[in-house]
């Protein structure tokens, strides 16, 4: 650590302890998730309740209870701390990350965890799922159970104070929580990659994050932040950048607030120290699902663009999406060049990675497919209480979603022991490409790296880049300009979008995406592994679990 405070952070564990337990007495965790807000107004049953939540009420209405919540509202909570994972060859690695602490079910299932309001704003106190310390691993099966459902925010429970300290039953949900739920499920519990986002254009993205501190360092008082890289429209107070906004301490919690103005394939990642961290592991994915996927078959996807309200739409099997927005800002008109009077949304339904017009980013099932590597000697010496020599990394392992080969093909959750002796879900994200013979699979690739350009080739299936950076390949009359190939090449904060279409493949075929960089297909010392992953061709792709069939 190579600050001017290394000295007044290497102090007794004692004081680590002592600040947990001062900032659990303080309540300096929260969490925040209106049910309802003025761009997107929850469904009242009366005029008794406003349709936005607002704190210390003096117009006399009720605050939107959960269940009115409009969902175009999306929320997440993510842990800021440590924690081990896995890698090919059996190694455990020590990292700084991020952890889930809502969205447990879905993330668990390789899906984003960010959730709707309804089913974020849940009190801990009503479910029965109790798989707290590594949830959501089941410590007697070293997995994760298929009966485990909750995806609401970890220490949410009512706020007793709000009905004036009578702990009466029927007490509301303000973003209280309980710390000792945040500590249980928060601490060790880094993911790799950190925990995935996903929302839909106009919506409004609540995102907490909360500082559980790294346990294995406590001579370390890190702040954390959250900045989504090349994420448009970013307001300053919100951006993650520490000198033009705020960082957030051990034992507090922080939301930031987003609009969702375009469609696209983004990155997250802390903004503390940057090199050190990013190489730690504080980095993840967030994408962007296009207004396109909401306009009715056959509507006129331009009117959906610049029009003030967008119609009810058909829904598809997608728990994150929902059927309707609306659109009366600047933002609604983002997209340049806008596409022509004529152009049709929804050729023959299904998904879409952008607002095309034509159909052209169609896609059956998605991927994404997170480029990443680290130095195992940088990260040990992170954990021993050295000096790290940023000048020397060397990244020796390779990795796609956090996995190195054979384990990027491992369907479910990898589980890593941590130094609490429980299991705790290490690595979520599998790799392996299922694709239904004559679909599109879209791959959402982002380099993840702060040392290396990565490669990825496709054998067998050209890849169709669609988009570069989160934008549609289109020039400024609308063409296409979208491009086949059979490799690319990304350096670290850069992302694609990859049509890989299998019209005229068989059910039963199986080819490789590798990086044809030889020395990235290794885990450390074994020329075996590294980033690499299968593609197959099935009868059938389930779209929420991707298994073949």
């Amino acid at each position: 650590m190579l600050s001017s405070s290394h000295f007044g952070r290497r102090l007794l564990p004692a004081l680590l302890l002592s600040l947990f337990a001062a900032g659990a007495s303080a309540q300096s965790f929260r969490v925040q998730c209106p049910p309802g807000t003025k761009s997107h107004p929850a469904v009242v049953p009366n005029t008794s309740y406003s349709t936005f939540t607002q704190l210390g009420r003096t117009d006399g209405k009720l605050n939107p209870t959960p269940a009115m919540a409009n969902p175009g509202i999306k929320c997440q909570q993510i842990s800021g701390g440590d924690g081990f994972v896995t890698m090919g060859d059996g190694v455990q690695t020590y990292l700084f990350g991020f952890g889930p602490l809502s969205g447990l079910a879905d993330m668990a299932r390789g899906r984003p965890g960010t959730q709707r309001a309804l089913d974020f704003n849940l009190s801990n106190l009503d479910f029965s799922d109790s798989l707290f310390i590594g949830a959501p691993v089941d410590q007697a099966s070293q997995s994760v159970p298929t009966t485990y459902t909750f995806n609401g925010a970890v220490g949410l429970v009512p706020d007793v104070e709000a009905n004036n300290g009578t702990g009466t039953a029927g007490a509301p949900l303000t973003g209280h929580v309980d710390p000792r739920l945040i500590m249980d499920v928060g601490v060790m519990n880094a993911n790799q990659p950190a925990p995935m986002m996903a929302i839909d254009e106009d919506d409004e993205f609540f995102l907490t994050l909360t500082n559980v501190g790294q346990v294995m360092r406590p001579d370390l008082f890190e702040q954390h932040t959250v900045h989504f890289h090349g994420y448009p429209n970013a307001s300053a107070f919100y951006d993650g950048v520490p000198d033009a906004s705020i960082a957030i301490n051990i034992g507090g919690s922080f939301t930031y607030y987003y609009l969702a103005p375009e469609a696209g394939t983004y990155f997250w990642h802390c903004h503390i120290s940057p090199p050190e961290h990013l190489q730690m592991g504080m980095v993840g994915q967030i994408y962007v699902r296009p207004r396109q996927n909401r306009v009715a078959v056959g509507g006129s996807l331009r009117t959906a663009l610049t029009a003030a309200n967008i119609a009810a739409a058909r829904p598809f099997a997608n728990p994150d999406s929902w059927n309707g927005a609306t659109c009366n800002d600047i933002l609604c008109t983002g997209q340049t060049p806008l596409p022509p009077a004529n152009a049709v949304a929804q050729i023959n339904g299904g998904r879409y990675a952008y607002n095309d017009g034509d159909g052209s980013t169609r896609y059956d099932v998605e991927y994404p497919l997170q480029m990443m590597s680290f130095d195992p000697n940088f990260h040990f010496v992170g954990m021993t209480f050295n000096p790290e020599s940023f000048t020397d990394m060397k990244d020796k392992y390779f990795m796609l979603n956090g996995r190195s080969y054979p384990d990027t093909i491992t369907a479910g959750t990898l589980t890593t022991q941590s130094t609490d002796g429980t299991l705790h879900a290490s690595q979520p994200l599998p790799s392996i490409i299922n694709i239904p013979a004559g679909g599109r699979a879209l791959l959402r690739i982002s380099d993840l790296n702060v040392t290396e350009y990565h490669t990825l080739a496709s054998l067998g299936i050209p890849m169709r880049v669609i988009a570069v950076n989160a934008r549609l390949l289109r020039d400024l009359a609308g063409n296409d300009m979208s491009y086949l190939t059979n490799s690319i090449t990304l350096a670290g904060g850069e992302s694609l979008d990859v049509i890989l279409d299998a019209t005229g493949y068989a059910a039963g075929q199986k080819f490789y995406l590798y990086t044809p960089n030889l020395d990235h297909l290794s885990n450390d010392a074994e020329n075996f592994g590294g980033m690499m992953t299968e593609v197959n061709i099935c009868t059938a792709v389930d779209p929420i679990s991707k298994s073949c069939s």
